[in-house]
Parts: structure tokens; sequence; C-alpha cells
């Protein structure tokens, strides 16, 4: 990732490619263009899922990254909700339109090429990585207009110095280094969590879950979902920064696992009692609420937050593809448990939703208003506290203690 903007730009030319292959597939072999732009288009999803939160992590005040990292995940839902709508079939899911359907994003993507060719490069990286310091001082006001830098400069400074002593740090190195494990670890459970938390099951199959609760018009209340799916993001956004990043973490999982039980009643006493339909399609929005409150847009932005600038680009491409992977199994896991399971499907989410509550609640650190210094730092003092044993511990907060009085 030699340049955080040309690096988007690049990829962002896959976007453009993918969706021209699909959107000529009604003009040729209709299978082999849709499935050319298919794998082209998921290869530019994987890219840009690990640079988009990158960039915006870097060049966002320590006081927004938070805001603006949720603006990631708004994006997504928004471009999820409008394919939904436009994918209705008086709209351009009918036979004739469905080419322009699938070839619209790449208009997107053209408009978002030349949007980015304004965008500033990451003053983070111009100075630490490359070392051009009147150039990321430039590309900093540009970010900021007129306001003192000189805090942001120094902390810039801290993380070079820190960066300097450190060895080029590959995805090998991550796994293999004790310095790095906690936050590896934290960093790949808020993926998995996100993922197998039962919230793709409730976006790929809900249509089936509102046919199987009776509502008459399941596309509609589908596309509802995705109405509460944006706007529950919209709010994450100013949550986020008020509340932390933990604590809104654990009380979306607390949310989702309530829904989860709450879910599973519904549909095995579906046939019993007829008003447990309504019980099924208000647990499902509740689903999609809680996750947006915190596990949706969270995981996309906090990897960049564990990790300083070297170790970064490493993290957070094993990141996302421990996402997208957890992503693919559910996808093509999910129908056949569900087939197994019956009713009783989203148990197995409930379950896992319960492991990812304990664990956040123990392993993952709290993050707001902290530089990626401190983050750091925090990390480093765990690890010495666990090799040192207890008592260790307990000396080094008590000498923190006595320095911070």
């Amino acid at each position: 990732m030699n340049c955080r903007v040309k690096a988007m730009l690049a990829v962002n030319v896959l976007s453009i490619i993918g969706n021209l292959l699909m959107g000529l597939a009604k003009f040729g072999p209709s299978h082999i263009l849709i499935i050319a732009g298919r794998a082209i288009t998921g290869l530019y999803c994987g890219l840009s899922s690990g640079l988009v939160p990158m960039y915006v992590g870097e060049i966002s005040p320590t006081a927004l990254r938070g805001a603006l990292g949720t603006l990631h995940q708004l994006a997504i839902v928004t471009g999820i909700l409008i394919s939904q709508i436009l994918g209705l079939d008086f709209l351009l899911g009918s036979e004739d339109m469905w080419p322009l359907l699938l070839g619209l994003s790449g208009a997107a993507a053209l408009l978002q090429f030349f949007l980015l060719l304004l965008c500033p490069e990451s003053p983070r990286y111009l100075y630490i990585k490359l070392g051009k310091v009147e150039e990321a001082k430039k590309c900093l006001k540009r970010l900021r207009g007129d306001c003192d830098s000189t805090k942001e400069i120094a902390e810039m400074e801290k993380e070079k110095q820190e960066a300097a002593s450190e060895k080029k740090v590959s995805i090998r190195k991550l796994f293999s280094s004790s310095s790095y494990r906690q936050p590896v670890i934290v960093a790949l459970m808020v993926q998995i969590s996100q993922q197998f938390s039962g919230i793709n099951a409730i976006f790929y199959y809900s249509t089936n879950i509102f046919v199987r609760a009776g509502v008459d018009q399941p596309v509609y209340a589908t596309i509802g979902v995705g109405v509460v799916n944006t706007v529950f993001t919209v709010i994450a956004v100013f949550l986020v920064e008020k509340t932390g990043r933990r604590s809104l973490f654990i009380a979306g999982l607390i949310g989702m696992l309530a829904s989860a039980v709450a879910m599973t009643v519904g549909l095995v006493l579906l046939s019993t009692f007829a008003w447990m339909s309504y019980v099924s399609m208000v647990t499902v929005f509740l689903f999609v609420i809680f996750f947006e409150v915190g596990p949706g847009p969270i995981p996309w932005f906090i990897v960049a937050e564990l990790f300083s600038q070297g170790p970064r680009p490493a993290a957070i491409a094993i990141a996302g593809f421990c996402n997208w992977t957890c992503n693919f199994i559910i996808g093509m896991c999910f129908q056949y448990i569900a087939d197994l399971c019956g009713p009783y499907v989203f148990m197995t989410f409930a379950v896992l939703l319960f492991g990812f509550v304990l664990f956040t609640h123990f392993k993952v650190p709290e993050t707001k208003g902290k530089s990626f210094e401190e983050i750091s730092a925090e990390f480093r003092r765990k690890g010495r506290s666990a090799t040192k044993g207890p008592k260790a511990a307990t000396e080094l907060e008590g000498l923190r203690g006595s320095q911070e009085a």
C-alpha cells in the first residue's frame, strides 16, 4: 500500500470494470460476463473494505474518528437499501432492465474515481512512513483548515519515533510476535463476531423469514429492514463518540442476543399462536437495530485504531480477509443449518453472541478519545502485565496511579 489515495484509485478501477462486464451481460455470454464481473467486483469490495477505513481513520481527528469511521458502514447500508428499491419489478428488476441494474454501480464507481482525485493524501502516512513533513502539514491544513495542528503533529512525531524502532511488520510477524498477539486476536474476533452474529442470515434470508411469518408482501418488509438498517446507522454516527466503542459494541451484542432468543420463540410457536408472526417480524427489526448500534460499524474502523502505523496495513488485510471469509461461510452454510435446526436455527447465533459478549467485556479495550500511540501503549502494558504476573500488574497500576496523582 504505497499510497492510500492512489491505492483506492487503483482498486476503484476494478469496480468500474466489474460493473461494466455485468452491465453488458445481455449482449454476450451472460453467465460468463456476470460471473467474471462479480468476481472482479468482489475483489474490489475486499480491497476497499480495508483501504477505506484505514484512510478515514488516519485523516480523522481523534475526537471524531469513530463517527467518521461509522460513515463507511452508513455508505454500505445506504447502497444496500438503494439496490433493494431499484431491484423491484416495476423499477429495474424486470426482464428488460436487469442489465442496467447490475451495471449501475459502475456509475457510482466512476464518480468516486474523480472525487478521489480531489482527496488529500493521509498526513499521517506522509509524515510517519515517507518522512515528508512539509507535505504532511499541507495535507493536514487542507483537512483541518486554520485549526491548530500542533498536537496532531506531536502525536505523529511520537508515533514516527516508535515506528522507527520497529522492523517492517508482515502478516507473519503479526502472528509470531508476542507484542502484536493481543491486538490481532481482538481484531479478528470483532470481525468474527460481526459476521457470526447472524446478521447476514437475516439479510440473505429475511424474505423467507417474512414468508414463514405470514407477511403478504415479504419483499417490501425486507426493504423495511433496509430502511431501519440505514436509519440506525445514522444514529450510531452520533452515539459512537458519546458512548464509546466497547460499551456500544457490548450493548449491541446483548440486544441481538435477546432478539435471537425472542425470534426463536416466535418461530417455534408460530403454528400454535397466529400472533407470533408479529413477534417474529418485530424481532427481525430489533436484531438489525442492535446490529447497527455497534457490531455493524465498529469492526470496520476499530482495527485501524488498534495498531500503529507500521503493522496497521497488515492487520487490516488479515481482518478484512477474516470478515469476508466468515461472510462467505454464513452465505454458503446458513440454509443447510436452517434446514437441520428448523425454527431453532437462531439459537445457534444466540449461543455465539453470548460468547462474543464475554470476549468483548474481558478483552476489547476502549479506544474512544485515545491516540494510536496510547492504544498501542495500553496493549504493551497488558502484555507486560500478563508476562510478569498479577503481582507485577498490581505494582504497575500503583506506579501509574502515583504518577497520575
